[in-house]
């Protein structure tokens, strides 16, 4: 009987440890990038938000995201496994798992109210893997601060900010996350003019210069569409204010928007116009 009972106890061991190991194996290879960047297996079914302008970074940001969800998929699969096959010794000792399992659920209710920050860190770091919210390369205002990221885990988020200093984000205290990586970015240049200045000359000398550099500028590849000159963005005390935009790449408004300007307002001087 004994006998009996212990070779059970070995077959339940040795099935949990193959079943672990074969589980974790699939999980490592559907983690894996394919060849030449391509998305994980394991992200295939997953949306993906991560903007071609950041290149390289696209692998590497593929490549932290799968293994961050692998790293929780095999932690899951190893606690579920090794949880059943004890349950299964404890019966074939001939123990009653009722107490067991009753004092499990009061145990994971009372780690549970005393690690909710904790918690709540862990899943609203799952969620943003999986919908893909940010990653890294991203420039992103996340409220408490706002920078590049450069490290996305499942308690907290690594940015830099332009100062150079480096912020570490808990997940569960973002609110709100502002993306400026996604999609496409909007330069924005105001340029101020002094009241009594021809508005309707003043937009049309705009215009031809944004036309120039749209076809002609180094940073062109940059620009998705036509400039536009706006108008008249607003008024104060001092001059009035005319607006240009352009739709750019991701990431690319501020070196844009830094030589746009630096463009126009020569342009406006040199037709006479200046700021007050």
């Amino acid at each position: 009987m004994i006998l009996a009972g212990t070779i059970k106890i070995v077959v339940i061991l040795i099935v949990a440890m193959v079943l672990r190991a074969m589980l974790r194996k699939v999980i490592d290879r559907i983690t894996i990038p394919g060849k030449e960047g391509k998305k994980p297996g394991l992200l295939k079914p997953l949306r993906e938000r991560a903007p071609q302008a950041l290149g390289n970074l696209i692998s590497e940001r593929r490549e932290q995201r799968a293994k961050t969800i692998g790293s929780v998929l095999k932690s899951v699969v190893t606690i579920l496994i090794f949880g059943i096959a004890f349950l299964e010794i404890m019966i074939v000792v001939g123990m009653d798992i009722t107490p067991i399992l009753t004092s499990a659920g009061i145990l994971g209710v009372a780690l549970g109210f005393g690690a909710q920050n904790l918690v709540k860190d862990f899943l609203s770091g799952m969620f943003m893997l999986l919908e893909d919210q940010y990653g890294v390369g991203d420039v992103v205002d996340l409220g408490p601060a706002t920078g590049t990221v450069e490290a996305v885990a499942l308690r907290t988020t690594t940015i830099r900010d332009t100062g150079g200093t480096v912020w570490y984000v808990r997940n569960g205290e973002i609110l709100r996350v502002g993306n400026s990586s996604q999609g496409f970015a909007v330069a924005v240049v105001d340029l101020p003019l002094s009241y009594g200045a021809n508005l309707a000359e003043a937009t049309q000398v705009l215009e031809r210069r944004v036309a120039d550099v749209a076809e002609k500028d180094p940073l062109k590849a940059d620009i998705t569409a036509k400039p536009e000159v706006l108008g008249v963005e607003k008024f104060t005390p001092e001059n009035i204010t005319l607006r240009v935009t352009v739709k750019t790449r991701p990431g690319r408004q501020w070196a844009v928007q830094r030589n746009l300007r630096a463009q126009l307002m020569p342009a406006l001087e040199e037709a006479g116009f200046t700021a007050k």
